[in-house]
């Protein structure tokens, strides 16, 4: 996603495991089970709180098929476990930057950061505009930004927030600041996907990007079209009163614009290339010195006295940093939007995000990853086929590797050639990975980026899956322009 985002590098040399004793139908034995596993699991049994845990095992007992296969494929259990080490390990950072994540949303709530963007906010938005602001704001931020992780857990958690007290459903706000956040994320060459992909396919940064546009401009401005055409639909009925919000945070928080000073700071930090663990962490330390500062009543609650020492100063911003935190307002709904979960929040996540880390370690041990990507290969006769191949090895891989970084290395290295003897330029090849291998990693439940950006947004991605306009057409704008021979280049003189 970003070179100032918060997931790890994947190195460029990245390798993918070859089994020859390995057949396509064994490869997919282990994700046709998990298939079923957590559609039985999601739909029938848990819904929404599938996420709570049950999916997490489900993903061990996938991991499970896969090492059967691969016992059945002479490959070792050490061989796996070593590789399944590996994938955890390349989340390491990932993890961190969670916790972080859910530190600063515990000092950004009690310091009245969040509330304060709340409360200008539903003054500025309506629902009308509200929407498409998200995208707007979302894109600006994460092109300066080069993360749309980054993008999320600031700005996204306060629209969030804003888009629940207009009475707008959760899955569309969310859906609108993703689309926005990744549009951003493929245009900004701050981006570490943004420069992966090109580096994959053998062209550069800016020649990348101008081309991304041919396919990334059009699909940005059909979701906008779509998200303002929600925006005149909406049915405001019931919607609850502005001014009683207004009123119920003014009564519970110290509102001032000077906290915009600590968000600012974060932003500016990123723009000026500081490592995001620094960012976040500067970010948690002002909001917790905020907190004290302009909300030493809600602070001194939290820590359970009735006055603000150094004592319970400490506790309340420590309390808010690590577990669950509430503030009360006069206003039901205000009330279940004003807590934290703080870095125990994040737990679930983190759960989620090494179980498929498991999952996608023994997938690349037992040779599937790569007879999987080979069998898509196989099937591109036609320059279109080439493409449609690509992007299905694409999400075939965010499905099964749960890693959009594996998502852009795998096929980049396995179709250059293929690209090249059919006399297309490089940039054919790493536009088409970022408009299917980057984008649709926030579709997947169990890839990094689906669980990062559900758990920080507090939104299932089947609740904002529809919704993320922008990431799921990708794909299919990448695969038109294909069809209809658009913009697709050649090479100015075909390779020996």
């Amino acid at each position: 996603m970003e070179s100032q985002d918060i997931k790890p590098q994947k190195p460029e040399d990245d390798t993918i495991l070859n089994n020859k004793e390995l057949n396509i139908w064994e490869a997919l034995i282990p994700v046709f089970a998990l298939i079923v596993m957590l559609f039985y699991n999601v739909f029938y049994v848990y819904g929404d709180d599938a996420l709570s845990g049950s999916n997490q095992f489900i993903l061990l007992m996938g991991a499970a098929v896969a090492a059967i296969v691969g016992f059945f494929n002479k490959v070792s259990f050490d061989q796996m476990v070593e590789e399944v080490a590996e994938n955890v390990k390349s989340t390491s950072g990932a993890i961190i930057i969670l916790l972080m994540v859910g530190a600063l949303a515990g000092t950004w709530l009690i310091s009245g950061i969040i509330p304060t963007m709340i409360y200008y906010g539903l003054q500025i938005l309506n629902p009308t505009i509200f929407l498409a602001a998200c995208v707007v704001i979302c894109a600006i931020i994460s092109i300066a930004t080069g993360s749309s992780w980054t993008t999320s857990a600031t700005v996204g958690i306060a629209l969030i927030g804003i888009g629940e007290t207009l009475g707008i459903s959760l899955g569309m706000t969310a859906g609108a600041v993703l689309s926005g956040a990744y549009f951003g994320d493929k245009m900004s060459p701050l981006s570490d996907t943004t420069n992966l992909a090109p580096a994959m396919a053998g062209t550069d940064l800016f020649t990348h990007i101008r081309y991304m546009a041919y396919t990334t401009v059009p699909t940005i401005t059909v979701a906008l079209i779509v998200f303002i055409i929600i925006g005149l639909n909406i049915d405001t009925t019931g919607t609850p009163n502005i001014a009683d919000k207004l009123n119920a945070i003014d009564a519970a928080f110290t509102i001032s614009p000077w906290l915009f000073l600590v968000p600012a700071v974060v932003i500016l930090l990123i723009i000026k290339k500081t490592s995001p663990l620094i960012a976040l962490l500067i970010g948690t330390l002002l909001g917790g010195l905020a907190a004290v500062i302009a909300q030493p009543d809600i602070v001194a609650k939290i820590a359970g006295s009735d006055t603000l020492t150094f004592n319970t100063a400490y506790r309340g911003v420590m309390d808010a940093i690590t577990v669950d935190v509430a503030i009360e307002t006069t206003s039901a709904e205000l009330n279940d939007l004003f807590s934290s979960g703080g870095m125990s929040g994040m737990l679930g996540t983190i759960w989620l995000i090494v179980c498929a880390m498991v999952f996608g370690g023994i997938m690349d041990a037992i040779g599937a990853l790569s007879r999987i990507s080979k069998a898509l290969l196989s099937l591109a006769a036609t320059t279109f086929g080439l493409f449609a191949s690509t992007v299905a090895s694409c999400l075939a891989l965010n499905v099964t590797a749960s890693d959009q970084y594996l998502a852009l290395v795998v096929p980049g290295k396995m179709f250059k050639k293929a690209y090249e003897d059919r006399n297309l330029a490089p940039e054919n090849l790493s536009r088409t990975l970022e408009d299917s291998g980057t984008v649709t990693s926030v579709l997947v439940p169990w890839n990094t980026c689906g669980a990062y950006q559900s758990g920080v947004l507090g939104v299932p991605v089947v609740d904002y899956f529809f919704f993320a306009i922008f990431n799921w057409l990708s794909p299919f704008m990448t695969l038109l322009f294909a069809a209809f021979s658009i913009k697709i280049k050649q090479l100015s003189k075909k390779p020996q």
